[in-house]
């Protein structure tokens, strides 16, 4: 669903994000990936969102060579990679409801398929209950499952999380990685950035690490932490 083939990414002549990245994601693998800041984390995400382009390499999503991509063709690409962000990224000035719906009304959803597939979307995040409220009357964790909700709503093979349970507490980031691995089960391929190192661990995934833009470990999960190989 997701490969990257000798991908490098260079801002300019002293700064290169990736070098020669490769891994690929089947569909409904749910991976995480791993680094300091300023290892290539966000960089790497961005390349499948088509925010940014590949120096050299290629990056193919759902069978697209994104790097050879007309700009024409990005917003139809990017409908179908849900993005869940750190900071949650609601509008304070919509209801719950239509803060996850966005996503449809840019595609022109009808209002009756707007409304059963946003309802469906909040079910499954535990927010059902909270569709009329207002963003800033859910807490923290609240708000982080209306992003998921958001990023789920249109049902897009891939979704990508930066740092989803960054300013959120270990219960809380324990509940936000089980509705991903749900997610994952049902064929959502998910790739999830994240410095937690403890709670990678206890979810027994596979993990990629960046070191300075290199890929230096892509670990299949093994009791009691991650393997390199």
């Amino acid at each position: 669903m997701i490969e990257f083939r000798q991908v490098t990414k260079r801002y300019d002549s002293d700064h290169t994000a990736l070098r020669q990245v490769n891994f690929e994601l089947g569909r409904g693998e749910m991976v995480f990936l791993t680094g300091h800041s300023g290892a290539g984390k966000s960089t790497l995400l961005k390349l499948i969102m088509v925010m940014e382009r590949p120096t050299a390499g290629e990056v193919i999503v759902g069978g697209q060579v994104l790097n050879r991509l007309p700009r024409r063709q990005i917003p139809y690409v990017r409908r179908h990679i849900g993005v869940v962000f750190q900071n949650h990224q609601l509008l304070f000035d919509r209801t719950v409801f239509d803060n996850v719906a966005m996503p449809l009304e840019v595609m022109g959803a009808s209002p009756r398929d707007t409304g059963r597939r946003v309802r469906a979307a909040l079910d499954k995040v535990g927010l059902l209950s909270k569709e009329k409220m207002n963003p800033m009357q859910l807490s923290g964790g609240e708000q982080q499952r209306v992003g998921i909700a958001r990023a789920v709503v249109n049902k897009p093979p891939v979704l990508l999380a930066d740092e989803p349970t960054g300013n959120l507490d270990p219960e809380l980031s324990a509940d936000i990685m089980n509705l991903f691995g749900q997610f994952s089960q049902v064929g959502v391929t998910v790739l999830i950035a994240s410095h937690d190192i403890v709670l990678i661990n206890e979810m027994g995934r596979r993990t990629l690490a960046l070191d300075h833009g290199r890929l230096t470990a892509d670990g299949a999960p093994v009791a009691g932490g991650i393997s390199g190989h």
